[in-house]
């Protein structure tokens, strides 16, 4: 007998999406998004805020020798295979020179690189002192990262170590001078080593972090969470043991007296100087005295502070 065809079976119906739980998968995915793009947003501001504070070049274009200076280049904190990480200057005093006991190890700020020091090493070579000047890992010939205020504090430990590990030269004999950012890495590393001969600051910066925080884009991540650097000076400045020399700017002319003497200079119980330099004055003739009558003074100090 033929078979029979079975009836046709009803067509299921359609599946059907509640429109609470379409709405609630919308709404999950679109936070999910938002997230990820926050996340992304906290990254690449952790990856570029160092471009907020630091303004490296890696050319040098000026040495020493353009200010009729006797130099040699040096390179040290090598690797395991004998590569300089740290590229600098050795401006050695001249023979009969007034302060040959002392060599002052110069901190750049955070503009630039070397090449734009000379200058300012010329005028304390003309003071009588030997000078050792270097780029921080990220500026000139040195190596090629981004810069940190931890690897600041490091390659600057590696300087110390150089001249009395290398060159051989007593910590008490060592002057260390900052200027800008570097005045604040100078108090830093300066605090952690009261068996140096003493700290040149000029014009360190009261708060140098708000270059970042400030930033518009900062207001849109945990800027602080992400950020480490700080360079506070007044912290190092209460535990600096150090004799201490501050050049600091007066008020431009016509503007009015110089502002008060900053929080950091004030927490120091350490003997400190401070100088304020007149711009319509002869700035650096007048800086080179007195650091001349600063070191005059020095040498009993220092005697007294590492007995």
């Amino acid at each position: 007998m033929p078979h029979k065809k079975a009836p046709p079976q009803p067509a299921a119906a359609p599946t059907t999406v509640s429109g609470r739980w379409l709405m609630i998968a919308v709404s999950l995915a679109s936070v999910g998004a938002g997230v990820c793009a926050w996340g992304a947003l906290c990254l690449l501001f952790w990856q570029g805020s160092w471009q907020l504070l630091y303004h490296p070049t890696s050319t040098v274009t000026r040495t020493p020798a353009s200010a009729s200076l006797t130099f040699d280049p040096v390179g040290f904190a090598t690797t395991d295979a004998g590569e300089p990480l740290l590229k600098g200057w050795w401006i050695p005093a001249a023979p009969d020179a007034r302060f040959t006991r002392y060599t002052v190890l110069y901190l750049h700020g955070q503009n630039g690189n070397l090449g734009d020091t000379v200058d300012a090493l010329a005028s304390l070579h003309a003071v009588g002192v030997n000078v050792l000047a270097f780029d921080y890992r990220g500026y000139g010939q040195s190596q090629f990262v981004h810069p940190s205020e931890t690897r600041w504090r490091e390659d600057t430990e590696s300087a110390v170590q150089y001249l009395t590990g290398t060159r051989h030269l007593a910590a008490n004999a060592i002057i260390l001078d900052g200027n800008d950012l570097g005045a604040n890495l100078a108090l830093e590393v300066g605090a952690q080593h009261p068996e140096l001969a003493g700290i040149v600051l000029q014009d360190p910066l009261d708060s140098p972090a708000n270059a970042i925080f400030n930033d518009p884009r900062a207001h849109m991540v945990p800027a602080h969470l992400l950020v480490s650097d700080r360079f506070d000076a007044a912290s190092p400045a209460a535990a600096l043991r150090l004799p201490s020399l501050w050049f600091l700017q007066s008020a431009q002319p016509g503007k009015g007296a110089p502002p008060g003497d900053p929080e950091a200079f004030k927490s120091l119980t350490a003997p400190k100087m401070l100088v304020w330099l007149d711009p319509a004055s002869n700035a650096m003739k007048n800086m080179q005295d007195a650091l001349s009558r600063w070191l005059d003074d020095l040498h009993p100090q220092t005697r007294n502070l590492v007995r």
